[in-house]
């Protein structure tokens, strides 16, 4: 028999994990707080799960151990995330790089999870939240939860982080790992909406534009994003605005606020923006300030952009102040933003900070406590909108479910269980 492998999470990471343990011989037990397991997986990709990209870089990952995570992507990266879930009955499509159950269905992908989890044996024990991991004087691992107790050989944390708490990640595995010894680098909510003080944003609230976004700190440039800008009446929203918001957010842990500056031009030289200014002059002499900017951005944008530049939209260009002209031309390069904070970690798609790689093995398995291993968004592996976030919950919890079984992985296969090396 092989060995009694307990997993706390059934998130993408732990579901992975159980499948990955029960394919090399070990007799696993998955813990779930929910009443089912996959309910953030359920969510992921508007309901269609991006599970992953042909585009898989290092840059698209932020951690403390960038060398570790490029050797964890090398063993399980892309090709591999494809493999395993062809091998287990599902079809995937590609669009642009991005990949996705050929369904668009998030559910797809939680069901053949649970499909195969359950055809290698796995035992579900849902509605019991593990409280206590302890180490046991003669050898094993005690688990205990909601008046519950386990027994183990090993153990997978694959508690999730602190996004999204009301599907179970509500930081309570930071708690177990620090009991087992464990640092904890301050998490922060990423891929979420930014906070400015600017009240005007109420007047073009419901904007979506392209734009190049760029965080200062001190008047030097930390990030730039491009992509589609949301425009709220609380601030600024949008894939670009998610790339950037964790670099943001551990910046206000220090200062007050963070200067966020705009381009909505971004694919303008400073030479071709000054020829078009040029170009458009003859228009001045017959139009309202209102009419002469029509036609450049969104037209909310422009009319808060002549009010900002105190002109009037009714007034005649062509008796309008220079100066104040040249400075709606330049708020549509560089208009400056304060973000003040963020959207919580209920409205996030993932959390930044954790356990830090250099507290466990390659094996993913503790270094502070021997027999534990951890997996998925309970370390510090964070990603960029894309897939890249559930490829580091396959990536990791395919290698920690496959150490825990440890020797065990000599038992005979089936052919399927093949098909997810």
């Amino acid at each position: 028999m092989g060995y009694l492998v307990g997993i706390i999470g059934g998130g993408a990471a732990g579901l992975t994990a159980a499948i990955a343990a029960a394919c090399k011989g070990a007799q696993v037990t998955l813990l779930e707080r929910n009443d089912r397991p996959g309910k953030k997986l359920l969510a992921t990709g508007n309901g269609k799960c991006n599970l992953g990209n042909e585009n898989l870089s290092l840059d698209k990952y932020y951690t403390g151990e960038p060398d570790f995570l490029k050797g964890c992507l090398k063993r399980f990266g892309t090709a591999e995330t494809k493999a395993f879930f062809e091998g287990i009955g599902m079809m995937l499509k590609s669009k642009n790089g991005y990949l996705y159950p050929i369904s668009e269905q998030a559910s797809t992908v939680l069901d053949v999870l649970r499909y195969e989890a359950a055809a290698l044996g796995v035992a579900f024990v849902t509605g019991c939240k593990a409280d206590n991991v302890e180490m046991l004087p003669g050898g094993g691992i005690c688990v205990r939860g909601d008046g519950k107790q386990f027994s183990f050989d090993r153990v997978i944390l694959t508690c999730g982080g602190r996004a999204a708490p009301k599907t179970g990640s509500d930081g309570s595995g930071y708690l177990l790992a620090q009991r087992l010894g464990h640092s904890i680098i301050p998490t922060v909510p990423a891929l979420v909406q930014l906070k400015c003080r600017e009240d005007y944003l109420k007047s073009v609230s419901g904007v979506r534009t392209d734009a190049l976004v760029t965080v200062l700190r001190r008047g030097k440039v930390q990030v730039r994003e491009r992509g589609e800008l949301q425009l709220t009446d609380y601030g600024i929203s949008g894939i670009p605005v998610f790339q950037l918001s964790r670099v943001v957010n551990y910046i206000l842990k220090e200062e007050r606020e963070v200067e966020i500056v705009i381009d909505f031009l971004p694919d303008e030289t400073r030479e071709s923006f000054e020829a078009i200014c040029r170009n458009r002059a003859f228009l001045g002499k017959k139009r309202t300030v209102e009419e002469f900017f029509t036609g450049m951005l969104h037209k909310k944008l422009m009319m808060l952009f002549i009010r900002l530049a105190d002109l009037k939209a009714t007034e005649s260009m062509a008796a309008a102040d220079r100066e104040k002209i040249r400075r709606i031309y330049a708020l549509c390069r560089s208009w400056k933003l304060h973000v003040t904070g963020s959207n919580s970690y209920d409205n996030a798609q993932v959390c930044a900070g954790g356990v830090p790689l250099a507290e466990v093995t390659e094996q993913m398995e503790s270094k502070m406590a021997s027999g534990i291993y951890l997996a998925g968004e309970i370390l510090d592996v964070d990603g960029k909108c894309g897939g890249y976030n559930l490829q580091w919950a396959w990536c990791s919890g395919y290698l920690a479910g496959s150490a825990a079984a440890g020797e065990f992985g000599r038992r005979e296969e089936s052919g399927r269980a093949h098909q997810h090396k």
